[in-house]
């Protein structure tokens, strides 16, 4: 078994191929996605975070209103950029959204990826202190923010309050339980997926990867999980950890699939520049017919070290079609891998 989601971009634009026109059209078609998710048997809905763009941006009202509407489907991001962020006001924000939804978030947090402007963190307020890089500072956010999340108190109460305090320092609120134990860490290399252990967080891997060997895709982020795992275990954390991998995945069953996305059948990991000195390899999408995607899904080695799949949707096609997309998978595929 296998826990298996959706992750959305968010993309809108005024195209006459577009379903999502506005901002106002994917915040509410996200909604019903996530509701028709849970309705098919999907563990998960996930989006993506990114600033400066026609996109998803700020995650927390759209999943609490996904939280209100929803009962058992994990909700989450992939990944909140830890650069932009205020880690206190983030507290209490994701505090708010996961009592919403029951404790169900699951939120994926790293340093971010590259940016639609340049230095876009700085016009949010934020500057990397003398001898910091802009990675690490996000780094230091989130540590900050995973210290926050434990709910233990480390302000000094004010001796005439407004209302009434309760003894001792105090903490954010609200506080959620057990929020801490569900933030993960979206990891481009070997290095942060061993370091995202041992500051007790899960591993979101995703399409693209640094390039540390020259190694096909899924064998290099299938390498970056063993050494996650490996250093979990040797940080002593009791409890389990848990692996994303994401994955473009499009069964071919019918005209429309291979109109749109038959192009892609047989397609291979692709190099690129992903930062100005960073090499990087980017996972190949899979296309084909139910039998063949099986067979080449079976393949891929980091899908087997994940106990979760993302799988990234053409939100702009609309509900209707992304729910066909995802039913294809969970009826045709996920079965024959042993998934379902």
């Amino acid at each position: 078994m296998k826990k298996i989601g959706f992750l959305s971009f968010g993309h809108w634009a005024n195209h006459p191929a577009y379903s999502t026109r506005t901002a106002g059209d994917t915040l509410l078609q996200s909604i019903d996605l996530a509701v028709a998710a849970e309705e098919m048997g999907l563990d998960g809905a996930y989006f993506r975070v990114h600033h400066f763009a026609a996109q998803l941006a700020s995650p927390f009202p759209l999943l609490s209103a996904i939280g209100a509407k929803t009962q058992k489907i994990e909700i989450g991001t992939g990944v909140i950029d830890m650069r932009y962020e205020n880690p206190l006001y983030m507290v209490e924000d994701a505090g708010a959204a996961d009592l919403i939804a029951g404790g169900r978030l699951q939120l994926g947090i790293s340093r971010g990826s590259p940016e639609q402007v340049i230095d876009g963190w700085r016009y949010f307020g934020y500057e990397p202190k003398e001898g910091e890089s802009d990675a690490d500072m996000g780094r230091q956010k989130a540590l900050e923010f995973l210290d926050k999340l434990q709910g233990v108190g480390f302000a000094e109460p004010n001796p005439y309050p407004m209302f009434p305090n309760p003894p001792g320092l105090l903490r954010l609120e609200p506080y959620s339980a057990g929020l801490r134990e569900r933030i993960w860490w979206g990891a481009a290399s070997n290095a942060t997926a061993v370091w995202a252990a041992e500051n007790g967080m899960h591993l979101q891997s995703s399409t693209l990867k640094y390039d540390e060997s020259g190694k096909p895709f899924h064998i290099q982020q299938a390498e970056q999980i063993r050494l996650y795992k490996d250093a979990w275990k040797k940080a002593g954390h009791v409890r389990e950890p848990r692996v994303s991998v994401s994955r473009s995945i499009f069964a071919l069953v019918n005209e429309r699939d291979r109109q749109l996305f038959g192009r892609e059948s047989g397609s291979s990991d692709k190099i690129g520049m992903i930062e100005a000195d960073k090499r990087a390899i980017f996972g190949r999408s899979y296309a084909a017919e139910p039998d063949q995607l099986i067979k080449e899904l079976a393949e891929d080695e980091a899908i087997r070290e994940a106990d979760t799949l993302l799988l990234t949707i053409p939100n702009t096609l609309g509900v209707d079609y992304n729910v066909h997309v995802l039913s294809a998978i969970l009826e045709h595929v996920a079965p024959g891998l042993g998934w379902r």
